[in-house]
Formats: C-alpha cells, structure tokens, sequence
C-alpha cells in the first residue's frame, strides 16, 4: 500500500480546525481519502454541480457569450455551479437572470451530464423566457436568440453545451421531449 500524502489543496480540517489532511485509504473504504490527522475525520471530495436552462422562446434559443475564463469569446447556454442552499431550478433560474438578465419559466429537466474527468455533472433544465428583455450580465459579452441553422457551432464553449443543443433540436424536431442522461469522457490517447 502506498505511503499516505499529505493534500497539497486543503490544510485544515472542516471538523476540528487543526490537521494535516493526509490522502489514504481508509479501513472500509476502496479509494483514496482526505483524512485529519488530529480526529480522523474524513473530508470527501465530491463532484461539482453545473446548473443551467436552455431558454427558448418560440423557435430559438438564448445564447450567452462568455466574458470569463474558460473559453473567454465562446458561446454557451446560461449555466453555472450551484450555489449552497438552492435547488436545482433556483440556480438555473439565477444563472440565466445573472448571465443574460433574463426571467424564466422552468418547464422540464432535459439534460444531466457526467463529466467524471473533470468531477463535475451538469444538470439543464428546458425553460420558457417570460419576454425578451434580456441582456448581456457581468459574465456575457453579448446574448442573442438563435434558430437552429444560426446556432455558432463552431464557437460553442463546451461539448456539454453542444450536446445539449443537438439533442434539444432534434427533439424539437420529432416533437417530443425526454430527459437525456449522457457521460462525456476525454478521448483515450493511444501511442
């Protein structure tokens, strides 16, 4: 078994305050752990929540484009991690209103993606614009409508993103909507 580590990320215990936080297994578990060295208490680390809307108004749907890192210039649905404290449907409601400054009407969830190389999981839920003042928020550089031959596929931030799109508007097209549960992975390198 290998020698435990010490965690480069986190210094002090979440339970006691003191430490260190040294990474190994612990006895009935099958992976590696932060543990306090003082209390033992395990400090888990788990995958982050991404929560966001596709708001459509009547064939289109409201793009946002990214003011921020990552993918600076890149277009994207309005989506963000969770905030403590709020359901799923209250952060993709407060995403859209911060990123594009537009109100919403959650309808259905639509899309739950793992991306488990990254430990994230995105959850979009499809949304109805209650009208169309909307605007770009402190972390978009512009919001437009789009129609699916205007989406900017070549410019879209995230392959979540572009899953998301592709399967809303073949949905759209066969006129039935069913939550999509899907798993992104990198792409295995081979020599």
């Amino acid at each position: 078994m290998p020698a435990p580590q010490r965690s480069p990320s986190l210094s002090f215990c979440n339970a006691c305050g003191a430490g260190p936080l040294i990474r190994s297994v612990p006895v009935g578990d099958d992976r590696p752990r932060l543990a306090c060295g003082t209390c033992g208490h395990i400090q888990y680390e788990n995958p982050k929540i991404v929560v966001g809307a596709l708001p459509i108004w009547e064939d289109k749907v409201l793009l946002c484009r990214r003011a921020i890192e990552p993918r600076h210039g890149f277009w994207t649905l309005p989506a963000g991690f969770m905030e403590e404290g709020e359901t799923l449907e209250e952060g993709a409601a407060r995403e859209t209103l911060e990123e594009a400054n537009a109100r919403i009407a959650i309808e259905a969830l639509y899309s739950v993606i793992s991306l488990p190389d990254i430990s994230q999981v995105y959850v979009l839920f499809r949304a109805r614009l209650l009208d169309l003042n909307f605007s770009a928020g402190a972390e978009s550089l512009d919001v437009a409508l789009f129609q699916e031959n205007e989406i900017p596929w070549d410019n879209l931030a995230f392959l979540t993103i572009r899953e998301a799109l592709t399967n809303y508007f073949a949905d759209a097209e066969h006129g039935g909507f069913v939550p999509r549960v899907t798993t992104l992975r990198r792409p295995v390198k081979t020599a």
